[in-house]
C-alpha cells in the first residue's frame, strides 16, 4: 500500500475554496491560507479571465483539483469528453492534488446536478475500482476518494462505508479524502455514531481534510435532518469532530468549504485561522 504522503502534496496547512471574487485579497493577504482547491468542472473551458487567474494563483500556491462531475459511481461507462477535459487541465495545472466523490451523477444520458449515493455491494465495489482505474492510468496520478453525506441507508448493503472505502484503496492504490463534515451529517441523519465511523476509518490513508457548514432541517417524522449545503460556518461539534479526528490522523491538509452564499474573505479567512488552530494543536502534541 502508498506511504499517504504519495496521494498529495499539499502542505499540512489549511486551504480554502477559491472564489473568483476573493482573487485580490488572495494575492495582497492570504492570512493562514497555505493553497486553495478548485472545481474541476469551472476550469475546463478555453481562455478568458477565469484561467488567466487560475494560472497567476498556481505561481503563487500549491492548488488542488476537486472534480465533482465523473460519476466515479456511475452505471455507466464514464464520460470520454469529460475526462478528456479533466486531463487537459490537470496536465497544464499540476495540481499538488486531485480527489473526486464517491457518488453518481449520471444515468444513461442524463445528468443529475447531485452527488447521489451508493449501495456498498461487491458489484457497486468492482465498478468504482474500474473507474477509479481508469481516471488514475489516464491522469498519471493517483487521486483521493472522498466520503459522501448520507440521506438515507440501502438495504441491500453488505459493507460499511468505512470498510468499502478501504477495500477501493487497497484494491486501486488511491487515497482517501475525509470529510469530517460529511461524517457528522450522515451520522445525524442515519443516527450512528461520528465517532466511532472515526475510529473504523482508514485514517493512514487520508491525503486530506475536508470540512463545512450544512443547513439544518427535520424529516417527516420531526427527526433532525442536515443538508450538506456549503452555504455557512462550520459548527462547533464539527470543530470538535475535526479536532477527535486529528488526535488520530496528525496533522493533514485542511480545506475550509464554503460554495453557496459566499460570505467575504475576512469571514473566510477567520474560518481558515480557526482551522489552523486546530492543526497547531496537533502539532505541539506531536512536538511533545
Amino acid at each position: 500500500m502508498l506511504d499517504k504522503s504519495t496521494f498529495t502534496h499539499l502542505p499540512q496547512t489549511p486551504g480554502v475554496g477559491y472564489k473568483p471574487q476573493h482573487f485580490n485579497d488572495i494575492i495582497s493577504d492570504p492570512g493562514s491560507v497555505g493553497w486553495l482547491e478548485v472545481h474541476a468542472e469551472n476550469y475546463m473551458g478555453d481562455g478568458g479571465r477565469p484561467l488567466a487567474q487560475l494560472r497567476h494563483l498556481a505561481e503563487e500556491f500549491p492548488m488542488s483539483v476537486h472534480g465533482v462531475g465523473l460519476s466515479i459511481g456511475g452505471e455507466g461507462p464514464l464520460d470520454g469528453d469529460h475526462l478528456a477535459r479533466l486531463k487537459h487541465l490537470v496536465d497544464w495545472l499540476n495540481p499538488a492534488s486531485f480527489s473526486e466523490h464517491l457518488a453518481w451523477s449520471t444515468h444513461d444520458s442524463a445528468f443529475y446536478n447531485d452527488l447521489l449515493p451508493l449501495p456498498y455491494t461487491d458489484a457497486t465495489l468492482a465498478r468504482v475500482c474500474a473507474h477509479i482505474n481508469q481516471v488514475q492510468d489516464l491522469l498519471g496520478r493517483k487521486m483521493l476518494l472522498e466520503n459522501p453525506s448520507s440521506y438515507l441507508a440501502f438495504a441491500e448493503s453488505t459493507w460499511s462505508e468505512p470498510e468499502f472505502l478501504n477495500e477501493v484503496a487497497r484494491r486501486t492504490g488511491c487515497g482517501l479524502l475525509l470529510d469530517v463534515n460529511n461524517v457528522f451529517v450522515s451520522a445525524t441523519n442515519l443516527d450512528f455514531s461520528p465517532q466511532g465511523y472515526i475510529d473504523a476509518y482508514p485514517l493512514d490513508l487520508v491525503g486530506e481534510i475536508h470540512l463545512g457548514g450544512h443547513d439544518e432541517d427535520h424529516d417527516d417524522h420531526g427527526k433532525p435532518l442536515l443538508i450538506d449545503s456549503h452555504g455557512r460556518a462550520v459548527v462547533d461539534p464539527v470543530w470538535a469532530l475535526l479536532d477527535y479526528t486529528l488526535e488520530r490522523s496528525g496533522p493533514l491538509p485542511l480545506l475550509v468549504e464554503w460554495d453557496n452564499d459566499v460570505p467575504d474573505w475576512p469571514t473566510l479567512e477567520r474560518e481558515a485561522a480557526r482551522a489552523a488552530s486546530a492543526l497547531d494543536r496537533v502539532l505541539v502534541e506531536v512536538a511533545k
